[in-house]
């Protein structure tokens, strides 16, 4: 752990560290909010919307803008590339850019003295807790944004054009205060190149996959491989067949830690599909102790024919990955009776920004926003970090996108309103932890599929 691309798993891998990292800082944050810094009052600080389409915030040219941004996988061109945008509009602006991946140790001292920059990407294994700033009225809200013009079409709103799972993923009680504006679309990868070479055909069922596993398994090649050490990659595979098979009830009632949810058959016919994995020995040897890294590494290399992960793998893997290795990603396959379809994907949206309530230029944040959400913003943004965002449609023919990531977009297309999320591991952290700790075991084949449904039932106890 440590490492600059490590960090641009924005939602899921940030909360291990994160949690420790800001631990003592929240505390701070909190003692110096109830010391005057915050009021109740800002916790429902959102801008009215104006009449004028062009500038509904009422942004003034000449005010300055203070932007700093997580600095991780993605870089921060992209966002000079927003702020260059943010120029032409406002031309007196002067902008000035940070960017870090220490965000909570650069910016908790100004959230502490009320200077906090006008928008922020809060993300990375340093990202600032967003229940702990919204708790505090640090937060504003983001609801002028979302009945804000779009700027490419001002008879819709903002938020008529964000793929579904967004506002939702930004939403604290009943109000929305941060734009998670990177689409991440979960599921297994493998190399098309391979899959060409060796004349296999990607699965569809999960029968097929077990099916494809054992002759990719005779030709010498390890069928799959996942980040052992990081057991949640896992998850992504075992959750998604148990999602697709019980459905969008069974989800919600999962994401809410209800005990009950794991009586459901779907629960166990998930886990056990996934066990055949781990019965037929279709496991890369040693990726059961392997970081991240090492296993896409090896992967990378066709020591392996599948891994699981977020879209955020084609990017951090750059380095590694050959130039013909034509990497491509592949839904969950789909068990019999599912209730969900063998298109439905996981997918929800990522990288948080937010801007604070005691900001000097609140409203040019705000239009700082609006702006990434246009199609110029959001192909600016997949041109430079090769990945999609979470406006609908928002990359256009010009985009030229690598591989993986144009078939991870080619699949949210083909799922249509099929998505689904799940949103335990940011809010249910303790049961998170405790599920990944049974899954570890269960790819060790120290527990029983049965017995992994038992435990993650009793995880539900320490619901938060």
């Amino acid at each position: 752990m440590g490492s600059a691309t490590e960090y641009n798993r924005r939602d899921l891998f940030k909360r291990a560290a994160a949690i420790t990292v800001l631990a003592a800082g929240s505390s701070s944050l909190l003692a110096a909010c109830a010391g005057g810094t915050g009021s109740s009052d800002n916790k429902s600080s959102s801008p009215a919307v104006g009449g004028d389409s062009k500038n509904p915030f009422g942004v003034k040219a000449s005010d300055p803008l203070d932007v700093v941004i997580f600095k991780g996988g993605y870089g921060d061109d992209y966002a000079k590339a927003f702020e260059d945008m943010y120029k032409k509009t406002y031309s007196g602006a002067n902008i000035s850019h940070l960017g870090t991946q220490e965000i909570s140790g650069k910016l908790q001292p100004r959230f502490n003295a009320g200077n906090p920059p006008d928008v922020i990407d809060n993300s990375g294994a340093q990202q600032m807790k967003l229940d702990v700033l919204a708790g505090a009225g640090q937060l504003a809200d983001l609801t002028a944004l979302l009945d804000a013009p779009y700027l490419d079409d001002p008879s819709k709103k903002i938020r008529d054009v964000l793929l579904p799972g967004t506002i939702e993923q930004g939403t604290i009680g009943d109000k929305m205060y941060s734009l998670n504006y990177v689409y991440t679309v979960y599921g297994l990868w493998y190399s098309a190149k391979l899959f060409k070479d060796k004349g296999w055909t990607a699965p569809k069922t999960w029968d097929e996959f077990i099916t494809l596993c054992g002759t990719i398994k005779a030709a010498g090649v390890a069928p799959f491989a996942h980040q052992g050490k990081y057991p949640y990659y896992a998850n992504y595979v075992i959750l998604d067949l148990i999602g697709k098979q019980g459905g969008a009830e069974l989800i919600k009632k999962i994401n809410a830690c209800e005990a009950a949810a794991w009586d459901d058959p779907a629960v166990l016919a998930g886990v056990s599909a996934f066990y055949k994995i781990m019965e037929n020995d279709y496991l890369l040897p040693g990726t059961n102790g392997m970081t991240h890294t090492e296993s896409q590494t090896a992967w990378c290399q066709g020591k392996a024919a599948f891994i699981p992960s977020g879209s955020w793998l084609e990017n951090e893997m750059l380095a590694s990955t050959p130039a013909d290795f034509d990497m491509a990603f592949l839904p969950i396959p789909s068990l019999p009776g599912d209730k969900l379809p063998a298109t439905a994907v996981r997918a929800g949206a990522g990288e948080p920004f937010i801007v604070p309530t005691k900001a000097k230029n609140k409203n040019g944040g705000l239009e700082f926003l609006r702006m990434m959400l246009t199609k110029e913003g959001s192909g600016k943004f997949a041109a430079a970090a090769n990945s999609l965002t979470v406006l609908k449609g928002g990359i256009g023919a010009d985009v030229q996108l690598k591989p993986g990531t144009k078939s991870s977009a080619t699949a949210v297309d083909a799922a249509g309103t099929g998505t689904f999320n799940f949103t335990y591991p940011d809010l249910q952290t303790p049961f998170d932890t405790e599920l990944q700790n049974a899954t570890n075991e269960l790819v060790n084949k120290r527990i029983t599929p049965k017995e992994w449904v038992a435990r993650g039932k009793a995880a539900t106890a320490k619901k938060v």
